[in-house]
């Protein structure tokens, strides 16, 4: 019998480290329990996912991810320019993440870009949008769905 390989219908276990292009993690299941994911479920990055394939368990890789295949390559104009004295009860810095209501009562993250002398540019993109970024990826079971 061969091993599982990773593919549409199956069910992965890994374990991964997520890392900006500098190298700092960012984030990590090595400290926590492992993932587990149905593959296909859109729960995972599609250039993860697709990284993924053909892997068994025991399997341990370190991949690239473009922004493409990524957060994306970031959008211009999700970087809005908003009024300062919406800020009043708030110690402003460049990079200090803020969560906005939108119009339908849901949350939307939005980073500091710059802060002028009566607007601030606030940034909508995902804090990851236009990086590449990599995953440390140890496979420890592979299921057939």
């Amino acid at each position: 019998m061969t091993e599982t390989r990773i593919n549409h219908d199956t069910q992965v276990t890994l374990h991964f480290t997520l890392k900006l292009p500098g190298g700092e993690a960012i984030d990590s299941t090595k400290d926590k329990g492992p993932a587990t994911f149905k593959v296909g479920d859109g729960s995972l990055l599609p250039g993860f996912e697709q990284s993924l394939f053909g892997l068994k368990a025991g399997d341990q890789r370190s991949f690239q991810i473009e922004p493409e295949r990524g957060f994306g390559p970031g959008n211009p104009q999700n970087v809005q320019n908003v009024p300062r004295d919406q800020f009043v009860e708030m110690e402003l810095e460049t990079g200090l993440m803020i969560i906005f209501r939108d119009a339908a009562g849901g949350e939307m993250p939005g980073m500091v870009k710059t802060i002028h002398d009566t607007t601030v540019d606030v940034d909508f993109n995902h804090p990851l949008a236009g990086k590449t970024i990599t995953f440390d990826v140890e496979i420890l079971e592979v299921t057939l769905l």
